[in-house]
């Protein structure tokens, strides 16, 4: 009976030490609310959680955030998954989406910034957002056209189109 005792009051500690220890691991900031103004929040490096594949946000060059009328904001690592994740959304078309200049590193309108296709980002979509067009940059209609078709850099087809390596 004391044994019996002493393993129920051990494994109930060992219970409470787990639940006080995860208590104090700093939570991911995957959405956030009240953000009415539709402004970009300020992100910091590991505090955020990408939203579409749920990676910790380690890099912000490539970070956009999506926000909704009713003041939700969404954060992402890479344009492409943003796209991805806006797609099947009812807010698809009324959200303000904002973008990393990449290099600037304003956050700059999703919707009226150029793209270029070959970048190293996170998810290996290469897209880079810009607010001064260049030769071969897109809009973002097209890149959003070609990320839903799998058009990316992941595509080692596209990759070599892309980067000449015929």
């Amino acid at each position: 009976m004391v044994y019996k005792s002493i393993t129920i009051f051990t494994i109930i500690a060992i219970i409470i030490t787990l639940f006080l220890s995860l208590s104090n691991v700093e939570k991911m900031i995957v959405v956030s609310s009240g953000n009415i103004e539709q402004k970009p929040l300020n992100m910091e490096i590991g505090k955020f959680q990408d939203s579409d594949c749920g990676m910790i946000i380690n890099n912000l060059k490539y970070t956009s955030q999506v926000i909704s009328q009713s003041g939700k904001t969404w954060f992402f690592h890479d344009h492409g998954g943003m796209v991805h994740w806006l797609e099947d959304r009812d807010i698809k078309n009324s959200a303000k989406i904002w973008v990393k200049d990449t290099k600037s590193g304003r956050w700059i309108d999703g919707r009226t910034a150029w793209y270029s296709r070959d970048e190293s980002t996170p998810m290996n979509t290469g897209f880079g957002a810009y607010s001064i067009k260049k030769d071969r940059f897109i809009t973002f209609n097209k890149m959003k056209e070609l990320m839903l078709r799998g058009e990316t850099m992941s595509n080692p087809y596209v990759k070599k189109r892309l980067l000449g390596e015929y």
